[in-house]
This record gives structure tokens, sequence and C-alpha cells, in this order.
């Protein structure tokens, strides 16, 4: 009996076996007829495109090297625009809504503290990170150590948003005042005679205690773009200013700024769209809790963790329009300045 047992387990073995390698085989060959296929068609093109006229092989050759980034930015990126854009004109069982979800965005409380936090990170980022960025670049240039200034501001940029949000969450953590306070700042509270406070979980100014950590790591960003564009302004018209009796506050609005109008329109653009679509220090500190929720991360609790993905994709879409204006802006300044120079 353990005889006829083993060898029927056997059998089995061997079947299972030549159904594996069956297969195996049949999904090789389909393989290898596709990649003969696709080597056939690029060689057929190739020879098309090498035996047209000139003027049809220019544009052979055009459609042959555009085509595959054409197909994978449409199928990446045009597609799930458009998907998303229909889905924000639907409600969550698919029927059309037109604006319905956009009216409830801005009429629900909930979605108008959204969309009112997203608006101060968008005004104070840009404005902060850049005025101490420009600031920092102006005392330091040309002064000793410079270098290892530079090196220290721009150090937060080394660090991912999750990192730097863990960082600062420690450093805001809050126990009361019967236990030993491990976060820094409340510690020093202690130390100067001052109850703890919750900086992450007092609203509103918690919105900003979450802001300062955006500035920290964006002011690295652009102190050294504005320093570079500030170590390009000409000596001479530095000189036949200050021949010209200006003084260092006048040479630095009169002359240097102009000068580097291009760079900080760059800075600040750049700035603005990174804070736009902020969501890691968010998500990380705060979760969207107490009142700190901006755009992108209620975008992805509607669409993910709450089962609404009409909300979230009209969310979506809002961030796209308010992301668009600032592109197209940043591109007409800096057609502008090339022109001029």
């Amino acid at each position: 009996m353990q005889s006829a047992h083993a060898l029927a387990l056997a059998g089995q073995q061997i079947v299972r076996a030549d159904k594996f390698w069956s297969e195996s085989g049949s999904k090789l060959g389909t393989g290898l007829i596709a990649i003969a296929i696709f080597v056939a068609v690029v060689g057929l093109l190739m020879f098309l495109a090498d035996n047209a006229p000139k003027k049809g092989r220019d544009v052979l050759q055009l459609l042959f090297f555009v085509a595959p980034a054409l197909l994978l930015l449409g199928a990446g990126l045009i597609w799930p625009a458009i998907q998303t854009i229909g889905t924000s004109l639907t409600n969550d069982g698919g029927e059309f809504v037109g604006l319905a979800n956009f009216v409830t965005i801005f009429t629900d409380p909930t979605q108008q503290s959204v969309v009112r936090n997203t608006l101060i990170w968008v005004v104070l980022v840009p404005l902060l990170s850049t005025s101490v960025g420009l600031a920092y670049a102006v005392f330091i240039d040309k002064s000793r150590g410079e270098k290892v200034y530079k090196a220290l501001v721009f150090m937060p940029m080394a660090i991912s948003f999750v990192g730097a949000s863990i960082i600062w969450r420690f450093m805001y953590t809050y126990r009361a005042e019967a236990f030993p306070q491990i976060g820094f700042l409340n510690q020093v509270l202690i130390w100067l005679g001052l109850e703890p406070h919750q900086f992450i979980a007092s609203a509103p100014f918690n919105t900003l205690f979450l802001i300062f950590v955006m500035v920290w790591i964006q002011t690295g960003f652009a102190m050294v773009i504005l320093s570079a564009a500030i170590k390009g302004v000409p000596d001479e018209i530095i000189e036949a200013a200050s021949l010209d009796g200006a003084n260092a506050w006048q040479r630095f609005w009169s002359v240097t700024v102009p000068w580097i109008r291009g760079s900080l329109v760059v800075v600040v653009t750049t700035i603005t769209i990174a804070t736009l679509k902020v969501f890691d220090i968010v998500r990380t500190m705060t979760g969207g809790q107490f009142k700190t929720s901006v755009i992108a991360n209620e975008m992805y609790n509607r669409a993910f963790a709450l089962g609404q993905p009409s909300i979230g994709a009209a969310l979506a879409v809002l961030l796209f329009l308010m992301v668009l204006p600032i592109v197209i802006y940043n591109v007409r300044v800096l057609r502008q300045h090339k022109e001029a120079h």
C-alpha cells in the first residue's frame, strides 16, 4: 500500500512538473514572439526613415524619437488627468453632478478650513523662505567661512520631508506638567519658568509651527540659488553705484535685486509649487488633525481613507488650478528676463 501511495505521489509530481514546464515554455515562447515583433517593427521604422526623402525622413525620425515619450506622457499623465477631471464632475456612484463637488469644497466648514490653511502655507512659506535665504546670502557673501555657513543652512535640504517632520515632532513633543518633558522646546519653557505648550495640538497657531518646518527646509534652497545669482552681479555696476553715492541699502535694492529678479522668480515659484503640494509634513506630524489639514492631505483622506473619490478628485483639480497660474507666470517672467539680457 505504501509503495502504491508513493508511486501515486510521484506520478502527481511528474504531472505537475510537466504542466509547469509546459506553461513556462508557452510563456517564454510568447515573450520571444513579442520581442521579435517589436524588433521587426523598430527595424522597419528605421529602414523607412533611412530610405525616405529628406523632408519625410526628418519627420519620421522626429516621430520615431518623440513617439515613445508622448505615449508614456499620455498614459502616465494626460489620461489620468482626464479621468480625474471626469471623476470630479460625478458623485461617488458615478452619476454626473456638474460642479457640485466644488461647491461642497467651498461651502463645507471643514473643507473651507483646508483651503484656508493651504492659502496660509502658500503665502508664508515662499515669503519667509525667500526673505531669510536672500538675507543670509547677502550677509555671508564673500565672508570668512562662507562655505561652512552655507553648508549648515543647506543641510536640511538633504533630509526628506518625513525625516524633518519626525525631528520637529520630537522638538514639539508635549507631556503633562507632572512628567518630565522630552520635547526640547517645552523643556526650554520649563527652564524659563513657563508652562509647557501643546505646539501641534493647539489651533490655530499649530499650523504656523508646521509651516516653520517647511521654511527650515526650503531656506537652504533659496539661499544657494540666490547666492549664486548675487555672485553673478558685475562688480563694475556695484562700483559705479558706489561712486554715484549710493549706500549699501540703495545698491542692494537698485542694483542687486533687479539683476537677480529672474532667480528670485524661480525660487519663489518653485517653493510656492512645492508648498501647494505639501503632504508629508502634515501627514507625519498631525495626520491632518487639530485643524491642520491642507488640500493634498485632504485629497488623500477623501479618496483613499474615507471612500469619497469624487471629492478627492475635485480637490486634485483645485490643486492643479492653483498651480497652473504660477507655472504660466514663471514661464512669462523668465522669457521676458531672457529677452532683456
